[in-house]
Parts: structure tokens; sequence; C-alpha cells
């Protein structure tokens, strides 16, 4: 418990989320700011309008200021570069010094996908996965989180043993630049986003990319849910999760982690997540026509009860250990499990940015 109120906003292109959180508790119901305006200044102005109603909701002043805001950004000084969703930061915006030059207390700014894995490794999927081994009498415990974000692009962050992975350019698990394993000259990300889905379902629906449903509706449609070119929508949500599992295989190979996947898209799992866990898993043939597994690892579906009682469950063997009467126990199976976020995208991005508020005050306690 303590008396720090942080200041949280989640940024997007098409608008500005924001929150206030004192003891990792939302202490209003969010709300959102329109992101669009013709010019820097006003966009400038909706975060200071922003955070002043944030002031007026909740009746107290901040500690601090943490909030995610899309990239390319030099985020640990806050200065944001050239971005495609928010056109008129352009040239590098000196956004943290402009906010505490008008309230004057600390802030820190993060990538969206740094702060959504930080949340769930600190209060969501990580925890939670690990309660469920202890209450399997299971000895593993997890340290490790991939955290990716599916919406209008495609982010991710890396958290180590509780710590975020910011990188020395602040590039940190920026696993949208992996290459398209479908169409190589690009990047995954015109794959794995809301214009990926979109696109395929056009083409194989013989429809203009204007006419295409959104995902949500494209989801429906693969899960006869609602009337349409069910063909085109199953065919979408396959090379959606071709190409992700592609990134999330190579990813998860250096992690070694769980991963939790968060964002808009998350929402149609019951589609994709089947066919992700199944390519992830799929082997290698080799030049000599071998099979090689795709990883070091098994990935496991969380989402579905019987794979989550695998991953989840005591299993191994008693080895004896050589020149003794001793038996250590061993379990030759090494398990990724892969779900969806525990505490909704938002809310997890809120956790991280309070998180890590946190942290940095204590830190600059302590110089």
């Amino acid at each position: 418990m303590s008396n720090n109120v942080i200041y949280t906003l989640d940024a997007g292109g098409t608008g500005f989320k924001f929150s206030a959180m004192k003891d990792a508790i939302e202490l209003f119901e969010p709300f959102t700011i329109p992101s669009a305006s013709p010019d820097l200044v006003g966009v400038l102005q909706k975060i200071l309008t922003g955070f002043q109603q944030v002031e007026g909701k909740c009746g107290l002043p901040p500690t601090a200021i943490s909030f995610c805001f899309p990239g390319p950004a030099d985020y640990p000084n806050g200065i944001i570069g050239d971005l495609e969703n928010l056109p008129t930061f352009r040239g590098g915006v000196a956004l943290k010094q402009m906010l505490e030059n008008v309230f004057h207390v600390p802030v820190f700014i993060n990538n969206d996908g740094d702060l959504f894995a930080y949340g769930e490794a600190l209060g969501g999927m990580l925890p939670e996965v690990n309660q469920l081994l202890a209450q399997q009498g299971n000895p593993k415990r997890y340290k490790n989180l991939l955290g990716v974000t599916l919406g209008t692009g495609f982010g991710g962050g890396i958290v180590i043993d509780k710590t975020l992975l910011n990188g020395d350019n602040s590039a940190g698990g920026e696993i949208n630049r992996f290459r398209n394993i479908l169409y190589p000259t690009t990047s995954a990300e015109d794959s794995v986003s809301i214009r990926g889905v979109r696109r395929v379902y056009a083409r194989d629906a013989g429809i203009p990319f204007e006419e295409a449903p959104q995902p949500f509706d494209i989801y429906q449609i693969a899960m006869d849910m609602k009337p349409g070119n069910k063909d085109a929508a199953l065919k979408a949500w396959d090379e959606f999760s071709t190409v992700l599992a592609d990134v999330l295989a190579n990813a998860v190979s250096l992690t070694d982690s769980l991963i939790v996947i968060g964002g808009g898209l998350s929402g149609a799992w019951p589609v994709f997540m089947p066919m992700l866990i199944e390519k992830m898993n799929a082997p290698f043939t080799d030049l000599s026509g071998h099979q090689v597994s795709r990883m070091e690892t098994y990935a496991y579906n969380l989402m579905d009860d019987e794979d989550r009682i695998r991953f989840t469950g005591k299993m191994g063997l008693m080895v004896k250990v050589p020149f003794s009467d001793q038996q250590v126990w061993y379990d030759p199976t090494k398990r990724v499990g892969v779900g969806v976020t525990k505490l909704g995208t938002s809310s997890a991005v809120s956790v991280g940015a309070y998180a890590y508020a946190m942290h940095q005050l204590e830190m600059m306690k302590g110089e």
C-alpha cells in the first residue's frame, strides 16, 4: 500500500485511453479521447486535456505519469519519432519533457507491447500459470514471458525474471519486423494485423478490400456464427496463423518462455489458436528428407482445457543417481504455453505502466 498515484495512457492510432492507478488498482473507469487531429498541436493538446481530466476524475495529483506510445521512439528520453498511425509526429517530439514541464512530476514512456507483457508478467498470465502448476503438484515454475499484441499493428514485449527488456536502442521485442514467411519481401505485420486478415478474405472472396468485413465478423463467419464466405474466412485465419506461428516459434526459441497474446484480434483465438499451436509444433524437414523438431520446446494451447492440464500436470520419472542409491525427478519434455491475456489488453498495459513507474521511482530514490 502506498500514496502513489500514477496517471496512465494507452495511446493508439485511433484513440487515447486514459486512467489512473493507486496500489495497482484503477481509480475510475478509463475513458477515451479520439486521437485524430489535423496537426501536432491538436494531438498534444488532446494528451494534455486527457491528463487534466484524469486529475479531475480521481481528485488526486499524480506522483508520476507512465504510459505507452507508438514507436519508433527514444523511450528513455521520451522523444517520439516519425509515426505511421499518428502522422503529425515527425522529426522528434519531446513528449516526456513537455509533460514534465506541465505536471511537474516524472514521466515514463514505453512501447505498448512492452507494458502489456510487463503487466501480464506481474499480475496476469504468468502468475496464474505458476499457481496452476502449484495446484497440480508440479515443481516447475516459469519466470519469463513473451507478450504480443495483435491489432492495427503487431507489437511485442519481453520480460525476463520480472525485468522488462528494453534493449540498448529502445527496440527490444519488436517482432513486427520479422520476415513474413508467406510473402518474404515484406514484414510479418502485413499478415498479422487487421489489414492482413481483411486482405486475405477480400482476395479469396473476390471482393474489393474496402468491402471486406472487419476481423471480428470474419471470425464469426469462420465459426458459422454469421453468414458469409466461410472458405475465405478460414483462409484468412489460416494465413494469419501461419505467419504468426513462424514468428512465435522463432522468438520463443530465444526467450524460452510462456507466450501471452493480447490486442483486438486476440478475441478470435477460438478459430486461430488451434491452427497456431499445430503450426508452431510442425517439424522441419532437413535436406536429407528427415524430420527435425521445429523448436527445442513443445507448444501447448493454454486456452484448451485438456492441453492446459497436460501442460501443468506433474509428468516425468525418477532417475537413479550414478554410484548411489539416490533417485531424482526428471521431466524430459520442455514445454512452453501459449495463452490469451488474463487482465485484458488495456488493463495489462495500465498495470505494466504502474509497475514500471513504481520501479523507476524506487530507483530514483536510491540515486
